[in-house]
Formats: structure tokens, sequence, C-alpha cells
């Protein structure tokens, strides 16, 4: 906090991702309209949003999902929509986090949404769209992760996918803030993924797979990939 007042103080706008609102800091708000600076929070979701109602709708849609939380979903679905752009494909990439919004300068908190709304603000978040365009959606959590699941499935529903990518860290074995539970193989993920994605889209399939490799050499990255290309397919 006292950092906060300081860059107040040398004329800074505030930015910030955290869940705690930066206008609820006793003399925050009135130290910058002192100071004429802005504080913006971005894990602020919009008023209205709707539960979600599981209609199809137009455009294609790719979301990016995981064994585990911060392992390169975010950094994929942006790669994703840059190559496809070089490709002359329509494409747009749909924040869902913090961190991606304060990149794109548009996109959701989904991690902020009331539980009963998460589907629905990811339904607002992909609408319809022409037949040719692609939505990259940035995923969330972990179907696998204990405290943030929820979130993944919310966003997986309202997402309606076509494809998924599956990111995953070959280096880890267990959730890595909760390392009492098991990361799966890719193989019980994938089915995982694409079993609880088929209710709101029969058709999703998966795409392909992003691994971390950067600690890896040449060879060994390599013949992780060439193994989980052979393992699931893609």
């Amino acid at each position: 906090i006292p950092s906060l007042f300081a860059a107040v103080e040398a004329g800074l706008d505030i930015v910030s991702g955290m869940h705690t609102k930066l206008g609820e800091i006793p003399g925050l708000a009135d130290a910058a309209k002192a100071r004429g600076v802005r504080l913006v929070d971005v894990r602020c979701p919009p008023p209205g949003l709707p539960a979600a109602n599981g209609r199809k709708r137009s455009g294609k849609r790719l979301l990016t999902v995981g064994t585990d939380c911060a392992l390169g979903k975010k950094y994929t679905a942006l790669a994703l929509t840059k190559a496809l752009r070089e490709r002359g494909v329509n494409a747009d990439f749909r924040a869902t986090g913090q961190t991606g919004i304060m990149i794109a300068g548009t996109g959701l908190p989904m991690d902020a949404v009331v539980a009963d709304f998460s589907a629905g603000a990811a339904e607002v978040l992909s609408p319809d769209a022409a037949a040719d365009h692609w939505d990259i959606i940035e995923g969330q959590g972990s179907l696998y992760h204990p405290a943030y699941a929820g979130v993944t499935l919310g966003l997986l529903h309202g997402s309606q996918p076509d494809e998924l990518v599956l990111c995953h860290d070959p280096a880890i074995s267990r959730i890595k803030s909760l390392p009492d539970f098991p990361t799966p193989s890719l193989e019980v993920a994938a089915q995982t993924y694409l079993q609880l994605a088929a209710l709101t889209n029969p058709a999703v399939r998966l795409a392909g797979v992003s691994l971390i490799t950067d600690k890896m050499d040449d060879a060994t990255r390599r013949r992780v990939l060439a193994a989980a290309e052979q393992r699931l397919g893609v």
C-alpha cells in the first residue's frame, strides 16, 4: 500500500489485476484525484452478465486448456492468434484473465465472475461471428486443479470450442501449488476435456498440444514433441 501511494505521488497511473480493488484502499482514490492520475482495476467483470443458454453460435472457436495452472495457455493462445493472422486467417485473441486483458486491452476476467454466470460470460466474450472467423480463447485454471476447476469448466462450456489445444509441462508430475495432487497423463486429460466440452459442442476435437520445452536441448525437445504427437494423433 505505501508503494501505491508513492506511485500516485510520482504521477503514475496504476493498473491493477488483483481481486482487491484500488478504490477500496482507504485514501488512495482521493490521493489519485488530487494528483490527477488514474486508478484502473482490470479484474472487474461488467454488470448484467447472463446465465449461459448453450445456443450454437456462428463462427469458430479454439480454447487452450491445461493439465495445471500457469503452463502456457495464454502464451499459446497469443502465439496461435499471431500465426493464424500471418496466414491470412481472420482471428482474434479473447482474454480471460487480468494479464491477457492488459495485453489485449479488452476481455473478461473469468475468475471474478459470479459462478452462476461464468459460462454466460464466456458466451458474451465470444459472440456470433462470420463463418470463417476464429476466436482464440485464453484458457484458465485446470480441470485437475482442486481450487480452480470450477472456473475452467464454466469457461469450457461457455466457449463452446470447436478445437482444443492441450497445454502441459512435461517436467512436472504433481500440481505445482498442491503437490498432493498428481497431474494427469496427456491421454487422460485430453479425454476428460473432450468429454466435458461435448456438452455444448458435440463436434469438439483436439487440435494440438503445447508443451513447455524451454529447458530442453534440441534433441530432447524434438523427441518429446514427436512422442506427444504420436500418443495423441495431433
